[in-house]
């Protein structure tokens, strides 16, 4: 996924729900694009902005890490930086006000809500991860954020083969350090997720994330996110509780 343009898994959605804007006629050269983001959705949205010339507002936890904030500005993004303390959800509530206050200005995307987001992945994530494992994929398993991957690319999945397990990995305590990720217990509940989806739900702790970041690139040569390096935690302890399968992250 970091060969998409962006640079993530989040450019496939960024891309489906701008592309439906223009063609809907939603988003024009006289409105900005505004959404809430952690940050990668957000990078997604500033590549494609930038080669379209669309112009961009974007609301960041103002914990967003260093790199993030660094990119965006780069890619001439307007940032309105929110409370660290209410993370995505802060920024959300933010960007809404924004909307609500200037009705004519803005696009708002909505991503946590915009049905275009899951719809990217069911039309092809899951396809390539189906083709690409040659039909023989038992486990997939990601991260909870916007819960568009895992709601778009586990319901394609579960269509092709039903006996696929789906496994949502969410962050241990509601206070993490996993940019991106909601701990759903306390967090707003993105519209577009499917409680009913995941066959099961596993938790993932920061310490134990950054314990796997140092290893992996030391013993593998991948210096990983801190989200990319979840969803390998995962994966491992799916691995650790099967005899044998196909687990895609």
């Amino acid at each position: 996924e970091w060969q998409q343009m962006g640079g993530s898994v989040k450019s496939r959605p960024a891309f489906n729900i701008i592309r439906n804007a223009i063609l809907n006629g939603e988003l024009t050269e006289d409105i900005r694009l505004l959404d809430a983001s952690s940050g990668n959705t957000g990078i997604a949205y500033a590549t494609f902005a930038a080669a379209l010339g669309i112009n961009l507002s974007l609301c960041l936890p103002a914990n967003a890490s260093i790199e993030r904030i660094r990119i965006l500005k780069a890619l001439g993004v307007e940032l309105i930086l929110t409370s660290p303390f209410e993370l995505t959800d802060g920024a959300q509530r933010e960007a809404q006000s924004i909307k609500q206050k200037f009705p004519s200005q803005y696009y708002y995307a909505d991503q946590y809500a915009n049905e275009n987001n899951w719809k990217a992945h069911y039309h092809s994530t899951a396809l390539e991860i189906w083709k690409q494992s040659h039909n023989r994929v038992t486990h997939f398993v990601a991260g909870l954020g916007t819960t568009g991957t895992f709601t778009g690319t586990g319901r394609r999945l579960k269509e092709l083969n039903p006996d696929i397990e789906l496994v949502a990995l969410q962050p241990e305590l509601a206070l993490h350090g996993l940019e991106g990720w909601k701990h759903l217990e306390t967090a707003l509940v993105p519209k577009i997720y499917d409680d009913q989806l995941a066959d099961t739900r596993l938790e993932i702790a920061t310490e134990e994330v950054h314990q796997l970041l140092i290893k992996t690139a030391r013993t593998e040569g991948l210096v990983l996110s801190p989200s990319s390096a979840a969803n390998l935690l995962g994966a491992i302890k799916v691995a650790e509780q099967i005899d044998e399968g196909i687990i895609v992250t």
